[in-house]
């Protein structure tokens, strides 16, 4: 039997992985809120590509990070990025990827751990679930009021 603090530690990743994500500076990433072109720099800037795939209400445009993590972000077609997803081995830098919203997803993030493995927080302006495990991480962030009208919040992974 492992002993109790080898225990505590093991469960204690998950806050770490996120502090570290926060602190890391920022590689590329989509703004949750703001206008599209922000992903086009970052991707010059690392002389990577962006493959974009067209919907009928929306765009995505998933850009593959160094980390080998990819990022995708959900943009509306007035330009807007109305949701962020992602999966990887590594977490984007939070505070890059959810812009104005972080402050507010950092509060409202405090006690709300659904599991050892698990962060949602879910208010009326953003919803902010993540998950994951060592070198495997998977989350999205959006605004429910600004997902255009007939898009499935289950699409946005």
């Amino acid at each position: 039997m492992p002993s109790r603090s080898r225990f505590n530690l093991r469960y204690l990743w998950l806050p770490g992985a996120l502090s570290g994500a926060l602190l890391l500076p920022c590689v590329a990433s989509a703004t949750l809120g703001e206008p599209e072109a922000s992903v086009q720099t970052d991707a010059a800037q690392l002389k990577g590509s962006i493959k974009v795939t067209q919907r009928v209400a929306y765009r995505v445009q998933e850009l593959q990070l160094p980390s080998g993590t990819a990022l995708r972000e959900y943009v509306s077609l007035t330009g807007s990025v109305f949701a962020v997803a992602w999966n990887g081995p590594h977490m984007p830098n939070l505070r890059q990827t959810l812009g104005q919203y972080f402050d507010t997803y950092v509060t409202a993030a405090k006690g709300k751990r659904t599991g050892h493995n698990h962060v949602q927080v879910q208010l009326d302006e953003l919803v902010v679930q993540i998950s994951g495990h060592m070198r495997e991480f998977t989350g999205r962030a959006y605004l429910p009021k600004a997902v255009p009208a007939g898009v499935s919040i289950g699409d946005l992974s």
